[in-house]
């Protein structure tokens, strides 16, 4: 993904919290009626929950293999049952990149009216994002983005460098007051950009506290079992550390595991993504889990909301032009004590 270039905004647009229901991407803050007061100033339909013109919108994503990828389908599934106008024709998802191409030809030849798509590798299959644009069927680019905007008509995704730079402006400041201050980072997978953006926006965090140093990292793959493993190895080659980064919620499972069996407690560690059980955590305030950076998984029914208007040739009430935007960036806000119960509901198993 691009690299982000300030803390609020990224690829033109930022839009809402995971806090905001998924619906309200197309009704922004604003009620039907003042939706239609919007369109009529403009001449234009802008998108609301009423019945319109019946869409086909063909989902095709990862295997499910991981909390936030199942989360993502469901969302997806739970938006589109809401529009008695939708349609969704699903693929069984895959992280082999010549079978999801394989599915997503199939909806094209279907011919589904939008597709939206959440590419295992983004790179490998922007030829046939490509190929259902020409086909004239718009697709919704979901989060691991195309490499050619040609292959989408709009991409809505999460924030990878806003992540680690939020996650590294609430540990500094946790820490702003400690002298020769230590943190950790628990990364996902290095291979991935999202990887290596959240890593970017940590250590751009960071540069703001000259207290804090960065003395180790490591990559866990996203994984419970390697989480604990890689976390177990952070633990054995620091003998004290006052802060831990750990981007992902689910190979945090494993992370907190290894901190228990170490019996280490002197550190404060902020998770990512927003998974139920860490929000629970959270919430209980017992252990050294303080704090979550959100990857929200409901950008998938946003991205379903934008695939309806884009189906019913509409645009997005509240905003003053007559199409949906090309891209759509979701903040990723800092869960703590403070705020958790407000972000609870947005827990993923």
């Amino acid at each position: 993904m691009p690299e982000q270039r300030s803390f609020t905004s990224r690829r033109g647009l930022l839009f809402g919290t995971a806090a905001v229901s998924a619906g309200a991407l197309l009704t922004a803050c604003t009620s039907n009626e003042s939706n239609e007061a919007a369109a009529a100033e403009n001449n234009r339909p802008a998108a609301d929950d009423k019945p319109g013109k019946h869409v086909t919108i063909g989902f095709a994503g990862p295997q499910a293999d991981h909390g936030w990828l199942n989360a993502i389908n469901q969302n997806a599934k739970s938006r589109a049952k809401n529009f008695s106008d939708v349609t969704l024709e699903t693929t069984e998802g895959s992280n082999d990149t010549a079978q999801q191409i394989g599915q997503i030809e199939t909806l094209i030849n279907k011919k589904v009216d939008v597709l939206v798509i959440l590419p295992a590798d983004g790179k490998a299959l922007t030829q046939v994002g490509l190929r259902a644009m020409r086909a004239g069927i718009p697709v919704v680019n979901l989060d691991r983005i195309f490499n050619s905007s040609q292959a989408y008509r709009c991409w809505i995704g999460g924030d990878n460098y806003g992540m680690g730079l939020n996650a590294g402006t609430y540990i500094g400041e946790k820490l702003k007051g400690k002298k020769n201050a230590k943190v950790v980072e628990l990364a996902g997978l290095d291979n991935l950009e999202l990887t290596r953006q959240r890593t970017k926006g940590f250590d751009d965090a960071l540069k703001n506290y000259p207290n804090i140093e960065k003395v180790a990292r490591q990559a866990a793959d996203f994984t419970v079992e390697s989480g604990q493993a890689k976390m177990a190895q952070l633990l054995q080659a620091q003998s004290k550390i006052d802060a831990v980064w750990n981007h992902d919620d689910d190979q945090g499972v494993g992370a907190l595991r290894a901190i228990e069996q170490a019996g280490r407690d002197e550190f404060l560690m902020v998770g990512g993504a927003g998974s139920l059980s860490a929000l629970q955590a959270i919430k209980q305030d017992k252990g050294v889990l303080k704090a979550t950076v959100l990857y929200p998984p409901s950008m998938a029914a946003s991205a379903i909301d934008l695939a309806r208007a884009l189906g019913q040739s509409k645009g997005i009430g509240g905003l003053s032009q007559y199409e949906i935007p090309a891209s759509l960036t979701v903040y990723s806000a800092v869960v703590d004590k403070d705020n958790v119960d407000q972000y609870m509901s947005t827990g993923f198993k």
